[in-house]
């Protein structure tokens, strides 16, 4: 994670970068701003600290989002750290932004002598076993996929997941609507 110099001076060169790549000279950009243009200097060459009353009106000007222009340099906007999340029996970490259509998790499941609740939702998952031996519900079926196997499903079925013997890892893609239903099922609502 960048500190608030490193984000500065990146914003500064953005602003800057983006100013001559429109072609603006600062008394253009000045115009569009209602900012006068040694003001803006100041703020490209660090002699002028940021701040939100500057940067709003360059952005809009700069025709970027205050967002993109914030953004910290390094690699979180490709690279994802997974956190774990524990409920009941299993463990889970998301392996892809919650923004996108589909969605990856691994799940680690621990086994359980109690029934598992089936759920109906719309949707599809894929699931594929990294260590141990799941058992997939699937209405009345009991399915048992290995280790180095996959399973794929509609989800219009009732069905639900179960370590067999010792704990289980898999990771789990689902598209929005399976994602939806199996991570919110496990939190209260609000």
């Amino acid at each position: 994670m960048a500190d608030g110099s490193d984000i500065e001076a990146v914003v500064r060169s953005r602003l800057r970068a983006l100013r001559t790549t429109l072609g603006m000279s600062l008394d253009e950009l000045a115009g569009r701003t209602h900012l006068s243009p040694s003001t803006i200097s100041r703020i490209e060459t660090g002699k002028r600290t940021i701040s939100l009353d500057v940067l709003l009106p360059l952005a809009s000007a700069l025709q970027v989002d205050l967002d993109e222009l914030l953004a910290a340099p390094g690699d979180d906007d490709v690279v994802i750290r997974p956190a774990p999340c524990r409920s009941g029996e299993h463990t889970t970490w998301a392996l892809s932004r919650p923004t996108g259509t589909t969605l990856a998790a691994r799940m680690r499941l621990e086994p359980s002598e109690r029934a598992p609740d089936q759920r109906v939702h719309p949707g599809h998952d894929w699931l594929f076993v990294l260590e141990g031996r799941i058992r997939l519900w699937l209405g009345e079926r009991a399915i048992t996929v290995e280790r180095g196997e996959a399973a794929e499903f509609a989800t219009m079925t009732p069905h639900a997941i179960t370590a067999v013997d010792h704990p289980a890892e898999l990771i789990m893609i689902f598209d929005r609507e399976g994602q939806r239903s199996h991570v919110l099922a496990d939190h209260p609502r609000a």
